[in-house]
């Protein structure tokens, strides 16, 4: 369970929005902030044939992917302007196949520190309005300066 955060940084939705579109891999696969808080965050992806591994479900790689910019984006919201994030390491486990309309990876930080962050993420196919776990990510973070 998480605790509840405030952000050090009074401009940090805006930080976070504006690196997210900076980011050239969201926007490859399409992808676009659903929900946003201090300590949370929410990704979305619809499905198209090019995210598709070779049974038609959703890539293993795009699952990760948008687990990981989640964990990432959520950490970056407890930061100060003069942060920024970097994963260190995740583990993923994959649930069930990610068959569906969309697919969505909320983020929340569990613990925050002065340099490391641990968040968890879990990621929903939703399909027909039935949601299914399909992944369950951990995942640490490092606070780095921007130069």
């Amino acid at each position: 369970m998480s605790e509840r955060f405030t952000p050090v940084d009074e401009h940090w939705e805006q930080r976070v929005v504006e690196s997210f579109a900076r980011q050239g891999a969201m926007t490859l696969l399409g992808a676009r902030i659903l929900h946003l808080k201090p300590g949370v965050c929410s990704i979305g992806v619809a499905y198209r044939p090019e995210l598709s591994q070779q049974h038609g479900f959703f890539h293993a790689g795009v699952t990760s992917t948008i687990a990981d910019s989640a964990g990432g984006y959520a950490a970056l919201t407890l930061f100060d302007s003069a942060s920024e994030v970097l994963t260190v390491e995740f583990t993923i486990n994959l649930l069930a196949p990610a068959i569906g309309e969309e697919l969505v990876a909320y983020g929340q930080v569990i613990r925050t520190g002065k340099t490391i962050s641990v968040c968890r993420v879990d990621v929903e196919a939703i399909r027909g309005g039935k949601t299914t776990v399909c992944a369950l990510l951990q995942q640490t973070l490092m606070r780095v300066d921007i130069d």
